[in-house]
């Protein structure tokens, strides 16, 4: 063969290289950028708030919907669902249990959940130390308000009253219950706890139709919305009692700090630790769930999404119009404090048990 012929045939053998190369390149490319495309791409998140629209639980799911997508790569599309029903717990178990574990359906329950696993309530399906938890937001201390014109102005007319006040609640570990469970438990005082009201705006439409006379509820919340502004202007209610370490200087009337009251009573150890129990509900302010089995990777996404939102400069100023507190905790804390109140020796357990019969 001569030179001429051999250099023509390594043209040819060239050209069909590069022919076959070129489809082999052209895969290898989709496939990397297949490979290398978020997740959340073109996807939809749904967050289910376990309580009616216009609460606060509602309001900071929607300031996710509005803020997160930036920070979750692939900029997917966030709404929100209401699920009312038997204090979160209906939408508890939903996301629990039924959502898929593929980090496209989130909740908004009610921070005292984990009080309804620890009572043993065959409505609580689900298990919180198995729950992915991606973190919270408002940690607040904890008031109980009355009704202004109700007989009752103060813990030691409710003391001696003949009459237990009526308050209204949403299940067996809202806050309502939680704060009349502790003031009985560590103060001796009685209350009738009305339970099944689907959301805080309608316990307090009940106060104001003089259904019910008082309701324990965050500070923060307290402060935060319609109709407690107008109220406050009223004089229409009365603030009964606080938790926490000091007095809050929003409540002009200053109402006594438990921890003074249970000091003065001399309230045992026992007694405070299961106050200490129920009170972890509000240290865990609004948490936001995923279902368990959420692969790491998307656990870590999400995450870091719920606190860069909540870090968002346009989220500061919607909140510091709108009155509410941005006080967060990661998810990682959050889990922990989980476990850590799961925990308990078997008296305070069934003391707390004791206490919702």
């Amino acid at each position: 063969m001569t030179a001429k012929n051999q250099m023509a045939l390594l043209g040819k053998f060239a050209i069909v290289a590069v022919a076959m190369l070129g489809p082999m390149h052209l895969l290898c490319g989709g496939a990397a950028q297949a490979q290398s495309a978020p997740f959340y791409k073109d996807k939809t998140i749904r967050i289910v708030v376990g309580f009616t629209a216009g609460g606060l639980y509602d309001q900071y799911a929607r300031i996710l919907a509005n803020h997160m997508p930036k920070y979750i790569p692939g900029n997917p599309n966030i709404i929100v669902q209401n699920m009312p029903g038997a204090g979160s717990l209906t939408a508890t178990n939903y996301v629990h249990s039924i959502a898929k574990p593929d980090g496209l359906t989130l909740g908004m329950p009610g921070s005292g959940l984990y009080l309804d696993q620890m009572l043993g309530r065959k409505e609580a399906t689900f298990d919180v130390t198995k729950m992915v938890w991606l973190g919270s937001v408002d940690q607040r201390d904890l008031m109980l308000y009355m009704k202004a014109d109700a007989p009752w102005k103060s813990i030691e007319d409710i003391l001696k009253a003949s009459e237990a006040p009526k308050c209204g609640a949403t299940g067996t570990s809202d806050l309502t219950t939680i704060m009349v469970n502790i003031l009985e438990e560590t103060l001796g005082l009685k209350f009738n706890n009305v339970r099944g009201y689907p959301g805080g705006v309608e316990i307090d439409l009940a106060i104001e139709k003089g259904e019910i006379h008082c309701r324990g509820t965050g500070i923060t919340t307290h402060y935060a919305r319609e109709p407690y502004f107008t109220w406050h202007k009223n004089g229409f209610d009365r603030h009964i009692v606080q938790t926490g370490a000091k007095k809050d200087s929003r409540l002009s009337d200053a109402p006594p700090t438990l921890n003074e009251l249970m000091d003065k009573k001399k309230t045992p150890a026992l007694s405070r630790n299961v106050a200490r129990v129920m009170l972890t509900s509000a240290t865990l302010g609004r948490p936001m769930i995923g279902t368990p089995g959420i692969p790491a990777d998307r656990v870590k996404v999400l995450r870091d999404a719920y606190m860069k939102a909540f870090n968002d400069p346009e989220v500061v100023q919607e909140a510091k119009k709108r009155r509410l507190s941005l006080e967060t905790l990661p998810g990682t804390e959050v889990e922990a404090q989980i476990r850590e109140v799961m925990d308990q020796p078997k008296e305070v357990i069934d003391r707390v048990k004791k206490l919702s019969e």
